[in-house]
């Protein structure tokens, strides 16, 4: 079992480096955007108290995503192989029950992908999405709460994850492919 966590501000490209990621190395993607979302759209009582945080910038509490998390690894096999975390941890208590959740099925987390963009090219970038996708929460004043959030709460993940060695800074502008290959080749060592 491989883990790996990709970390990283809203808009730095998590989605589509988790999507290329899963291609090369077949591992179980976990992103809680998209399992938030889902619950949303089908107007879950999970989606409707989500969204009391998200319609708002903020981040869901600890124990809710924890205990989402803790039901997808143990109802979906294929999670055995390995999974890719996109958008958990996003606080150091999370990382801690994240660490303590895998340790309790036999594993851990061995790498961590930080996608570093500056916070301007992430408005650009949040903005656009926002008028392609239509989505609600791409819209200026929840971007710019979304990523005073993420420096705020986020961002010391950072620090975390690099002291347990586990952290690799990767560029996240420029070409797709370009920012793909630089996050395999600092994958390489840790694949064992």
């Amino acid at each position: 079992m491989y883990n790996l966590v990709v970390f990283g501000a809203p808009g730095s490209g998590k989605g589509t480096q988790s999507a290329r990621l899963i291609d090369e190395y077949g591992l179980y993607h976990i992103s809680t955007g998209e399992l938030l979302r889902d619950h949303i759209a089908r107007d879950t009582e999970l989606g409707r108290l989500a969204n009391t945080y998200i319609s708002k910038g903020n981040l869901i509490p600890d124990e809710l995503m924890i205990d989402i998390l803790s039901h997808t690894l143990d109802s979906n096999p294929e999670t055995a192989r390995g999974v890719i975390f996109d958008g958990f941890p996003r606080t150091i208590e999370q990382a801690k029950a994240l660490n303590d959740m895998l340790a309790k099925r036999g594993s851990k987390v061995h790498a961590v992908v930080g996608l570093e963009v500056d916070d301007a090219e992430l408005v650009d970038r949040l903005l656009k999405r926002g008028q392609e996708s239509g989505r609600s929460d791409d819209n200026l004043e929840t971007i710019n709460r979304r990523l005073k959030v993420y420096n705020d709460q986020t961002a010391p993940l950072r620090d975390f994850y690099t002291s347990e060695g586990k952290y690799h800074g990767i560029k996240g502008s420029g070409a797709i492919d370009d920012i793909f290959n630089a996050i395999k080749s600092a994958l390489l060592p840790t694949r064992g």
